[in-house]
């Protein structure tokens, strides 16, 4: 599998430690009266991270954080490293600390990583089914609010590719704008004059075959073929040449992603992975 290390980490690492933060509070609130009434303070316990089905592991520098952010005691040994695959029953992480610790940041990681470790087992599942061709699966906007930043980076752990992380970084040129410029044409020549030659990549959504050809009478970096027909989209490649990439985007699935990715477009978007995940199946036994 490619590199492990998230190039955007570094980026995003503020905004990563404030949602982790705000979800330990979400959770713990003024304490866990349930341990605080059972457990001594003095009580100590060793704990394991057990995948409960086969998958791709995301998230564990993520629960790493959460743990030290509830105690600096805890001892977090991981067993894997994310981007992994792992098989049912296989244990991911060692833990020993403060049990009340323990049990503080047990759901909090766990949400975390459960919900990364299964949108990278489905990112990699598309990633495998386009891996004879040129094709990357990209994820979009269609993140949990407030988790985006966690939704991406598991899509890169599975094998995927990000693409724009919000409104700010990238320009798509969607039917909306489209119908409110008046045409194609318009809409690019509008966001080129504001932009003003900054370095942008400015990509352009189409439906048709008629909307495309209008797009590549002016210089963009992507065209996005949104629900088009495999027919319409192998006609959209013939059409392009080369000249611009090409993105395909609705309802692609895993049955169809395959031949989609076979008529030569650039990049395939999946909104599933991301809007809709079946979380992986994590447990701490103490």
């Amino acid at each position: 599998m490619m590199n492990r290390d998230w190039p955007y980490f570094k980026i995003y690492e503020n905004k990563i430690n404030q949602v982790i933060k705000l979800a330990l509070k979400e959770d713990i609130g003024q304490g866990d009266i349930t341990s605080q009434s059972i457990f001594s303070d003095s009580k100590k316990t060793k704990g394991k991270l057990v995948v409960k089905e086969d998958g791709i592991i995301a998230g564990i520098q993520v629960a790493k954080m959460v743990f030290e952010k509830v105690d600096r005691q805890i001892v977090f040994l991981q067993k894997v490293n994310d981007g992994s695959c792992v098989k049912k029953g296989q244990i991911i992480v060692e833990i020993f600390g403060p049990i009340k610790s323990l049990l503080c940041a047990e759901r909090t990681a766990l949400n975390f990583l459960q919900r990364m470790s299964g949108i990278a087992t489905l990112t990699n599942q598309f990633v495998n089914k386009v891996k004879n061709t040129k094709v990357k699966i990209l994820d979009t906007r269609k993140t949990a609010p407030g988790l985006r930043i966690f939704d991406k980076w598991a899509v890169f752990l599975g094998g995927g590719q990000n693409h724009r992380f919000g409104l700010y970084d990238m320009v798509l040129i969607k039917d909306n704008h489209i119908k409110t410029a008046g045409n194609v044409k318009k809409a690019i020549q509008l966001v080129k004059k504001h932009l003003r030659d900054k370095k942008i990549k400015i990509e352009v959504e189409v439906n048709n075959l008629n909307q495309l050809k209008e797009t590549l009478t002016e210089k963009v970096d992507i065209v996005m073929l949104d629900n088009m027909s495999l027919a319409q989209i192998k006609q959209a490649v013939n059409l392009v040449k080369g000249k611009v990439l090409l993105e395909v985007s609705g309802g692609v699935n895993l049955d169809n992603v395959s031949d989609i990715a076979a008529t030569g477009v650039d990049y395939i978007s999946v909104g599933s992975l991301t809007h809709s995940p079946k979380t992986l199946d994590i447990s701490l036994e103490i």
